[in-house]
């Protein structure tokens, strides 16, 4: 199928730089508000935001027979829910609007103003109303290295880890936009040299670099959704801080797994970019052994090439790259996910967000998270300013960046970044 939305050869008449994480193939879409706007779904290209409503009432959707309404919810539930037909019809016609050779927009100076906001003059929110939220632990480095610290080298991966996406459901309430801040969590710990458990704020705090993706289509109670089916399902993906607490997470996640120490924050960024967007960067996956049953098989590239950086700025000081990774090293695809999900039947619902789970890659650099790049704190890493961090620190800021690149297009998220405070 092709997208003209994604076609390389497009300009636009807006200005952007080679290095913007918008460009004209981009398109992605999110929530804004500003002094005149509580909220308005909007898009991005160069340094502007789009406002869709704006559009719509003044008719340049009128082909696409949408009701101008579904721009002025605080979510995008509803627009997305109007399905992957008219979605991808809303992407190309703004592909055609924003295009160098289309007049329509262009010189017309009242229509400008009314529609395009400069990024620093807008806020931008929660894009999606999260209704559940599944995190996947998908990353074959990842779980190895974990496994390698808390067990042995020989015994890193559990027995089912290659047979099954594992994952768990987390806190949906506690998902919140990039920008906004997150109190260090406090609860029950447990040093491995003390006798009985004490209680404070977490000492191990850790980001955890992943992506999630956000659901389009509902499905009933007792459907399936196959490998084959899965993208209708996938609306666009997100940059995602699953915030972690280790300590906590230690003493607490025998028998049933994560609780306390992870539901207090996640942190999410606040642009969708859409799975049709992202079809260029497709890449091979990995070779699947042992043979994976017939509900998880499927044909084609299905990973994606999303490079991922992650930064760490302390209070008053500039950011220190720690972490260059890869969203293409993820074992299990997005698409095995949701048919594990679902393969018992279990519904999804539109806004549903499922996270990859921590996103490493076979380097040392490329570790998506603290507990990994120190070495469990054996290996503290200096930043720029000389301090060092075995984990997060209060007033640290951790930003989330990621952005697809081929030899013709380049396409972003924007940042994911949050600031911890200290404990309550």
């Amino acid at each position: 199928m092709t997208i003209k939305a994604n076609n390389p050869v497009l300009t636009s008449w807006i200005t952007v730089n080679a290095n913007s994480d918008f460009p004209i193939q981009n398109l992605p879409f999110g929530i804004y508000s500003d002094a005149d706007t509580k909220h308005h779904a909007c898009s991005a290209i160069g340094n502007y935001a789009i406002d869709l409503y704006e559009l719509a009432d003044l008719g340049y959707f009128q082909q696409l027979n949408i009701n101008k309404e579904v721009f002025n919810n605080p979510y995008l539930n509803d627009f997305i829910e109007l399905g992957k037909s008219t979605t991808r019809a809303l992407r190309d016609r703004l592909s055609e609007l924003l295009s160098a050779d289309n007049k329509e927009l262009q010189d017309n100076k009242e229509v400008f103003n009314r529609v395009f906001k400069p990024h620093s003059a807008i806020k931008l929110l929660l894009p999606v109303k999260v209704g559940d939220y599944t995190d996947f632990y998908s990353s074959i480095d990842h779980a190895t290295n974990i496994g390698t610290m808390i067990r042995d080298p020989k015994n890193a991966l559990m027995p089912n880890w290659k047979y099954i996406p594992v994952g768990y459901h987390g806190r949906a309430s506690s998902i919140t936009v990039s920008g906004t801040p997150l109190h260090r969590p406090t609860g029950q710990m447990k040093p491995a040299d003390a006798e009985v458990p004490t209680f404070g704020p977490c000492r191990l705090l850790d980001f955890e670099l992943e992506t999630a993706y956000i659901i389009g289509k509902s499905t009933k109670l007792g459907e399936r959704i196959s490998t084959e089916d899965a993208d209708d399902y996938i609306f666009g993906m997100v940059l995602f801080n699953d915030w972690s607490a280790r300590d906590i997470q230690t003493w607490e996640y025998i028998p049933l797994g994560p609780f306390l120490s992870k539901n207090f924050a996640s942190t999410i960024s606040p642009w969708i970019v859409t799975l049709d967007a992202l079809e260029p960067y497709r890449t091979e996956g990995y070779v699947q052994e042992p043979k994976v049953f017939p509900y998880l098989e499927y044909t084609g590239h299905k990973n994606v090439d999303i490079k991922l950086q992650v930064s760490i700025q302390p209070e008053n000081a500039t950011p220190t790259v720690i972490c260059d990774s890869n969203y293409k090293y993820m074992y299990w695809t997005m698409e095995q996910q949701l048919a594990h999900h679902t393969v018992n039947g279990c519904n999804v619902n539109v806004g549903d967000m499922m996270g990859s789970g921590t996103i490493s890659g076979p380097q040392p650099h490329e570790y998506g998270s603290m507990m990994e790049l120190s070495w469990k704190g054996t290996k503290p890493l200096t930043l720029n300013d000389g301090t060092e961090r075995k984990f997060i620190n209060d007033n640290d800021t951790v930003i989330l960046t990621g952005y697809c690149q081929n030899d013709k297009v380049r396409i972003g998220f924007g940042e994911c970044k949050a600031k911890v405070l200290p404990a309550i």
